[in-house]
């Protein structure tokens, strides 16, 4: 009877834990934070937005017809992308050839193959996930940079350090701090450039590769601490 007795309490509890956890969310596309992005695009983040850890997954919207709706762009190599047109109706222009997407049409483009869409509705939304093949996804971060792409793109690092520190930093992802010591390291801050490296490398260590021949570092390296950052 004592052991029937224990036994039926871990149930209760495991039976009250599971009602109080949260299974699942909620949001509609335009709920999300609507980042001014490349190209006059607007991306809402998905992923980041979720949580989600096993695929890469975003939102492009366009208010207007003809408005872009993702920049034109190559997928890395093994990156596969599927575009789900979940309102409106897009043109998609892939490596030269014009396809027709109204709502609830899939269309699936392989890695390094060029790509962009364009709204032929207003309020056209296009829904794409993605992931590379043979490998476990890994988060980098990306959505959060978006919205500061713009400001470093036309060479405003001082306002990317300004308004994105504390963003960046609290994001948690590679990319994101990555990029922030770029700007630091145009803008002389050294130390703080090369300690956003060491956590950039720290969570994500494929990033050595691509710092050690991005000129947007050249500014640190002849620092000591900054070799030390390579062995």
């Amino acid at each position: 009877m004592r052991m029937f007795g224990v036994a039926h309490h871990f149930r209760q509890l495991d039976q009250i834990d599971w009602e109080a956890a949260v299974t699942y969310q909620v949001a509609s596309v335009d709920e999300l934070q609507d980042i001014d992005y490349r190209q006059d695009t607007h991306l809402r983040p998905v992923r980041h937005h979720f949580g989600i850890t096993a695929f890469g997954t975003n939102a492009w919207t366009a208010a207007n017809v003809g408005d872009r709706l993702m920049p034109e762009h190559e997928e890395d190599e093994g990156s596969e992308e599927l575009y789900i047109v979940l309102r409106g109706h897009a043109r998609f222009e892939i490596d030269g050839n014009t396809v027709d997407a109204p709502q609830g049409t899939l269309v699936f483009v392989q890695p390094l193959v060029n790509r962009t869409a364009y709204a032929e509705e207003p309020q056209t939304v296009v829904l794409a996930v993605g992931s590379t093949v043979g490998k476990p996804y890994e988060a980098g971060g990306w959505e959060v940079w978006a919205e500061f792409d713009p400001a470093y793109e036309a060479g405003d690092y001082v306002g990317v350090v300004e308004r994105g520190r504390s963003t960046l930093e609290a994001s948690g992802y590679a990319t994101p701090f990555y990029n922030l010591a770029c700007c630091e390291a145009f803008t002389g801050q050294t130390e703080e450039a090369i300690e956003h490296l060491r956590v950039a490398f720290e969570r994500r260590p494929s990033l050595r590769e691509i710092a050690m021949k991005d000129s947007d570092l050249d500014p640190l390296r002849n620092e000591r601490a900054f070799i030390q950052l390579f062995g």
